[in-house]
């Protein structure tokens, strides 16, 4: 039970057409999802696995996306850890990490039990997804989780969490095995793979990231041979420049619209390399949204099959709330209809 052309990616063989799936498919833009969150509350769609199922099949059923995603939210782990958690509806920490309460944090082994939800609701998206199609699950990466943790945001600089870069260690010896405990339960729930959602690394200089982040990395990584992929918003090709993400480790690679994938593509033979047009465009009008959806189009037309091996069709980031649903699926009908 997987999607072929999924699977293919994953292990660069050479294939015409490219899987799809966006980032928050299941969200607020979309109809089916807004119907259910009219009757129930955020954290009731994540938690109950029924409904969380549904939500996850609502965009595969209407957009014929190749790949389902657990429906959750990174937080959860947060909250796992006695941080509290609620959503009014963004989401808002019970309290904010600071030095003297990183002894408040629960530790991996009792924690995780509150995150045993997720693995129910994998199950039962699987149960209920057409046997063609791929299913993935998700964790927070490390720094986005310190961000949270720290600033309750990853907006701006994120000032608070640099000026306290000395607890994000001590912070990972509790989360990372937190993390590793996650993703090992979404993958006995049925995912095929977990994707490290990392949307703050970018705020992390190269030299920051390769010795703060890539420890704590390396570390979930060892746990999983080719089982974890990673992506990162805003970051550059130095961040990648290392000897992790030039191992061949990762399932694959996801990255935002300021890459040219093409090039991506030809450079990086580790997995799958996922994205990346521009999210923003979406909210073009149809004939002015056409033109940009040819024009990117047009660069993946240059390259053989085989120079797109590994390309999985997406977005640069998660679809925006109010994105027009008819661009979605003129998105989907448009890429396999060029590369049928």
């Amino acid at each position: 039970m997987s999607n072929v052309r999924f699977q293919n990616a994953m292990r660069r063989i050479p294939q015409r057409t490219p899987p799809i799936w966006m980032m928050r498919q299941a969200g607020r833009y979309h109809r089916h999802y807004q119907a259910l969150r009219a009757k129930h509350s955020f954290i009731d769609l994540c938690k109950n696995s029924k409904l969380a199922a549904e939500v996850a099949l609502g965009p595969i059923a209407d957009f014929d996306f190749d790949v389902a995603i657990l429906f959750s939210d990174l937080l959860f782990p947060l909250e796992a850890m006695g941080m509290g958690l609620s959503y009014d509806p963004a989401p808002k920490l019970g309290w904010h990490l600071e030095p003297n309460r990183i002894k408040d944090l629960i530790p991996a082994h009792k924690a995780i039990e509150a995150l045993h939800f997720q693995r129910e609701a994998m199950a039962e998206t699987k149960r209920i997804l057409p046997e063609d199609k791929s299913l993935i699950g998700f964790v927070g990466g490390p720094w986005t989780l310190f961000a949270y943790a720290m600033e309750g945001g990853h907006k701006g600089e994120l000032q608070i969490a640099k000026k306290n870069i000395n607890l994000f260690k001590p912070f990972c010896e509790i989360l990372i095995p937190l993390l590793i405990d996650n993703i090992k339960l979404q993958l006995a729930g049925g995912a095929e793979i977990v994707l490290i959602i990392d949307t703050a690394a970018g705020e992390l200089s190269p030299q920051v990231f390769k010795f703060d982040m890539i420890p704590q990395l390396e570390k979930l990584v060892a746990h999983f041979h080719h089982k974890v992929a990673y992506y990162g918003k805003n970051i550059q090709a130095a961040h990648l420049t290392n000897h992790l993400f030039e191992s061949h480790r990762f399932a694959g690679l996801g990255v935002d619209h300021r890459w040219h994938l093409p090039d991506l593509l030809k450079q990086s033979k580790n997995g799958f390399i996922q994205g990346n047009f521009d999210q923003s465009l979406l909210f073009l009008s149809e004939k002015e949204f056409s033109i940009y959806l040819e024009r990117y189009t047009n660069d993946f037309l240059k390259l053989s099959e085989a120079e797109r091996a590994g390309w999985v069709c997406g977005l640069g980031h998660g679809i925006l709330p109010n994105t027009p649903e008819n661009n979605v699926r003129t998105f989907v009908t448009t890429i396999r209809g060029v590369f049928a």
